[in-house]
């Protein structure tokens, strides 16, 4: 039994709870006392609720058995087990926000400002179970199936799922809710690609110059990063020459870019959008990976 929660770490199960109940305030606070539903399997629970009276954190626990089966058998035992806390908490905290420790938060004149805030609710709390590599059942499962096996980002695979439930909410809702319900799923898609994705995003540099030397080192001295000297060739004028390449966080661009045109103002530079970066000089703690003497 305990070789089947090896690798299973306490961090990462508090930090789901923790976003497990952003997600459940967002969507009894924001989405439920205002008549929206929402996309994936808790907007088919919304939407049992509105028609059936059915608790959505039943529901909700009812329509994941049989993801959480496919889920087990693609994904592996540890996603597994981190959606399957991730799941109950939502349940769980979906429960105690309906019937115990309920705000009232009705905001009917203003669905726009409602939506806005359903979409953020709900995308922190799936970015933050995403990040620790869980996930809430339904369709976030088909999300993280969709990324493994077909590459696209899980805030879109999302959207895509989410507007096909919402289209099919129009059982319930009238058309305007359902369109708000819209706004806060695409609200929902941005901030956990943000959350995923933005956390550890960067700027990438190619710079071609005839003084790379000099520019690396004022990378070096003036801002302490690194860079990599790769060997390019014109296909004008067929000469060889080096080209820097340079990572760096977004608010050191301005910081890259001065320095490159104070040594070399006809320098040619390239700048990129980097969605994660890792190792040395952002993720890497050299305190936490210290040579064995």
């Amino acid at each position: 039994m305990m070789n089947w929660f090896q690798g299973i770490r306490l961090t990462n199960i508090a930090i789901i709870c923790f976003g497990a109940v952003i997600f459940a305030f967002g969507i009894i606070h924001f989405n439920l006392q205002n008549g929206l539903a929402h996309g994936g399997f808790t907007g088919l629970s919304l939407i049992i609720y509105y028609l059936l009276s059915i608790e959505p954190s039943v529901s909700n626990l009812l329509l994941n058995v049989p993801l959480f089966i496919i889920g087990y058998k693609l994904l592996g035992r540890r996603v597994f087990i981190y959606s399957l806390f991730g799941t109950i908490m939502v349940s769980v905290a979906l429960h105690i926000f309906e019937n115990y420790w309920h705000a009232e938060v009705l905001l009917q004149n203003d669905m726009i400002l409602v939506s806005l805030f359903a979409g953020v609710f709900a995308g922190t709390g799936l970015g933050i179970i995403f990040r620790a590599g869980g996930t809430t059942g339904g369709s976030d499962i088909i999300a993280r199936l969709a990324e493994k096996y077909l590459g696209m980002g899980i805030g879109t695979s999302m959207f895509l799922f989410d507007a096909f439930v919402i289209t099919f909410s129009l059982v319930h809702l009238s058309l305007p809710q359902a369109m708000y319900t819209l706004v806060a799923v695409f609200v929902a898609a941005r901030v956990i690609d943000f959350i995923i994705e933005g956390a550890n995003a960067a700027k990438s540099a190619m710079i071609i110059s005839n003084h790379t030397s000099s520019i690396s080192d004022a990378i070096i001295k003036r801002m302490g990063r690194g860079s990599t000297v790769l060997t390019g060739k014109g296909s004008f004028t067929k000469d060889e020459r080096n080209v820097l390449y340079c990572v760096v966080n977004r608010n050191q661009l301005i910081h890259l870019k001065t320095i490159i045109s104070e040594v070399d103002p006809y320098a040619f530079v390239s700048v990129h959008d980097v969605k994660e970066v890792a190792g040395e000089g952002f993720t890497f703690d050299p305190e936490k990976h210290s040579p064995q003497e």
